[in-house]
C-alpha cells in the first residue's frame, strides 16, 4: 500500500501546485506529477504484481492513462493532495474495470478467484469477473452510504491505509474504521452470501 502521507512528498509544493491547478493554470498538474508519479506507480507495481505472466497492463501504462484521464479533468477544483489522490483512485478504478471488460471479452472461462478483504489487495488477484463483480458492488454500496463506498475505494483501489483515508476524505481514523468495517462485511455478503435487498440494508 501507499506510504503514509506526508512523511516523503513535498507537502506544501503539492498543495500549492493543485491550488494552481484550480486557478486555471493549465501547466500545473504536469509539473505535479514528478512528485507524486513515484508513488502512483509503486501502488499500481503493487497492484499488478500478482497477475498473470504475460498480462497486458503494466504499472507505467496504468499510471500514464490515469494522469491522461486527471489532466483532462478541468472541472475539478482541487482542494489538497488527499483530494488528488481521492481522484485518482476513482480513475484507477475505472481503468481496470475497463480492461477487466476487455480481457473478460477476448478469454471466458477459468476460475473466479475470489476477493480477499483481509488483505487490502483484492484488485492486484482479483480475476476480471472478480473485479467487475467488485466494481458492480461497490456502485450498490454508494446508494447504502456514500461515504462507505468512498472508504471502500480508496482502501481497495488506492491502497490506502485508515490513517491516510482520513486525511483524504476529512475524517478522523475512528469514524474511517467504523466505516470499513461495515463497507468491508456488506461487499463480502454481497458478493459472495447472496445479499438480498442490499440499498436498503444497514445504512449505519
Amino acid at each position: 500500500m501507499m506510504r503514509p502521507m506526508g512523511r516523503d512528498e513535498p507537502t506544501r509544493e503539492v498543495t500549492r501546485l493543485l491550488q494552481e491547478a484550480r486557478d486555471g493554470d493549465a501547466g500545473a498538474l504536469d509539473r505535479l506529477m514528478p512528485h507524486v508519479y513515484g508513488e502512483l506507480r509503486r501502488h499500481a507495481a503493487r497492484m499488478l504484481q500478482t497477475e498473470a505472466a504475460g498480462h497486458t497492463l503494466q504499472p507505467t501504462a496504468l499510471v500514464n492513462e490515469t494522469y491522461l484521464r486527471l489532466v483532462g479533468m478541468e472541472e475539478i477544483a482541487w482542494s489538497d493532495r488527499g483530494h488528488f489522490y481521492a481522484v485518482a483512485a476513482t480513475c484507477m478504478r475505472r481503468i481496470l474495470v475497463d480492461h477487466a471488460r476487455r480481457r473478460r471479452a477476448a478469454k471466458r472461462g477459468g476460475s473466479a478467484r475470489r476477493v480477499d478483504f483481509d488483505h487490502i489487495e483484492p484488485v492486484s488477484t482479483a480475476t476480471p469477473d472478480a473485479l467487475l463483480a467488485l466494481d458492480e458492488a461497490l456502485d450498490r454500496l454508494e446508494h447504502v452510504g456514500e461515504r462507505k463506498a468512498r472508504v471502500a475505494q480508496l482502501r481497495l483501489f488506492a491502497g490506502l491505509g485508515n490513517e491516510d483515508v482520513g486525511r483524504a476524505l476529512g475524517i478522523s481514523r475512528a469514524t474511517v474504521e467504523r466505516e470499513w468495517r461495515f463497507a468491508r462485511a456488506w461487499l463480502h455478503k454481497a458478493l459472495f452470501g447472496g445479499l438480498e435487498g442490499a440499498d436498503g440494508a444497514g445504512t449505519t
